[in-house]
């Protein structure tokens, strides 16, 4: 794990969606396509909005998310709502999006498809995560029902249910994460520094971000 300290969050952000444009310029260079797995939630939005018009070619970049709430686009609660909002605008407007959410009753109808259609992107080429005060990663929780099969399972997907989460969630599997070109996980604020710093002494079962910080480069401001 390698940890990049900055003064403020709003420095933190726009030098971020800096590296990530450059990751992804360099990958387009010797590759017809650039995967680009990002998380939901509120902390990325600062990002999205300068990575947005990054002087790309979008048209050969696909985003995907880390993880999806079960709820329709039309949701507040929906990542893939922000993603169009905030990431798939300007310059990015041009990027194939590859959805984690299809109209259905429950995720586990939807897998096979949803699957199917994220096989090409693999490995993800580069990859932004988040991490909850609780450990989590995308949405891989401790306690979750399906928690063992996202540590330690071969399935690019899972369909996840977890403690205080309010809808039933899908997410890429640890395989998955692991597997990215490149990986960078962004936290802000002392209290996620403290998850992160307890993460490192625990077991993948306990703090499921434990199970991809080998490797990753860890992106902190205080605020």
């Amino acid at each position: 794990m390698q940890l990049v300290e900055y003064p403020d969050a709003e420095m933190m952000m726009m030098d971020l969606a800096d590296t990530l444009a450059s990751e992804l310029e360099n990958c387009l260079l010797s590759h017809d396509h650039a995967s680009f797995a990002v998380p939901g939630g509120t902390t990325p939005g600062p990002i999205f909005d300068s990575l947005c018009a990054a002087d790309l070619d979008w048209a050969r970049v696909h985003v995907l998310l880390t993880d999806e709430r079960w709820v329709p686009e039309t949701s507040d609660r929906s990542n893939t709502r922000l993603l169009r909002e905030r990431l798939l605008v300007d310059r990015a407007a041009a990027a194939t999006y590859v959805p984690l959410y299809a109209e259905s009753g429950s995720p586990e109808e939807k897998l096979p498809e949803l699957a199917a259609a994220l096989a090409p992107e693999l490995p993800v080429s580069v990859m932004l995560l988040g991490m909850g005060a609780d450990m989590h990663t995308a949405s891989i929780f401790p306690g979750a029902d399906q928690l063992e099969h996202a540590l330690h399972g071969e399935d690019h997907l899972v369909a996840m249910r977890a403690p205080g989460a309010p809808e039933p969630r899908i997410t890429l599997s640890a395989k998955v994460l692991k597997e990215a070109m490149s990986r960078h996980l962004v936290i802000v604020g002392g209290q996620k520094r403290e998850a992160l710093e307890r993460a490192r002494h625990l077991p993948p079962g306990e703090a499921p971000v434990a199970a991809i910080l080998n490797g990753t480069t860890v992106h902190w401001a205080e605020r």
